[in-house]
């Protein structure tokens, strides 16, 4: 797969891509980013990629000359950052991850010029309902998400148990010491009945999901074992 990030500020993805499960999947090929500074695209003395917006108004606007450029030079599904787009889940990096090739746009400033998403972009994406300086941490968030689904990057066991993977939140994870400063993990934990806790692994996800993030509950449509599961929470939960 080929990640193509378009930014003012190419310096900020330096440890993005050399630390973590990131690097190690550039490191065996399984990704490829690239970063592309949108002021290589700017053939004025001053590289100037914004400018004023019309109609007056407070900040600047990323120019279009500059993007357009840029983004003849690349191919694929192309995204902005946006605080106006759909807002970013595990679905969506799902679906995303099939692609072969993405172009993901880090906004900045009041935003690019509408004739840029207009005509270029395929899709507007947010990462919650908060303003950040620019959309530099959204595309590293976007393209973390995604790369960590990609095939031989992780294990398959360990992203289907991440929160949100299949609608609901993760469960408690444990580690030794068994027992430290008076607090123990659970019996069941140490039992080896794998059978037992994979039920009980389940039981405190849905558990999580009911108290914390009710909503997912409600969307999901329960097995006849979860159902029972939950019933057996909210009884317990009273």
């Amino acid at each position: 797969m080929k990640i193509n990030i378009l930014t003012l500020f190419p310096k900020m993805f330096d440890g993005f891509l050399s630390e973590s499960i990131v690097a190690r999947a550039i490191k065996f090929e399984a990704v490829e980013v690239n970063i592309i500074d949108i002021r290589d695209y700017c053939f004025d003395k001053h590289k100037q990629a914004d400018d004023m917006p019309f109609g007056g108004g407070n900040g600047m606007v990323m120019k279009p000359e500059p993007l357009f450029l840029a983004l003849e030079n690349v191919s694929g599904k192309v995204i902005y950052t946006s605080p106006q787009g759909k807002t970013f889940n595990q679905e969506i990096a799902k679906e995303l991850v099939k692609e072969k090739e993405l172009t993901i746009i880090a906004g900045h400033y009041e935003g690019i010029d509408e004739r840029v998403v207009e005509n270029k972009v395929d899709m507007e994406l947010s990462i919650g309902d908060f303003v950040l300086t620019g959309g530099e941490i959204p595309a590293m968030a976007i393209s973390d998400t995604i790369i960590r689904l990609l095939p031989d990057v992780i294990k398959k066991e360990s992203y289907e148990n991440d929160s949100f993977y299949n609608g609901l939140l993760d469960y408690p994870h444990y580690t030794r010491p068994a027992e430290y400063k008076g607090l123990k993990v659970p019996e069941i934990l140490l039992s080896g009945n794998h059978k037992k806790i994979d039920e009980w692994r389940l039981k405190e996800s849905l558990r999580r999901t009911y108290l914390r993030r009710k909503e997912l509950i409600e969307n999901r449509e329960l097995t006849k074992s979860e159902r029972k599961l939950l019933d057996e929470i909210k009884k317990e939960e009273v």
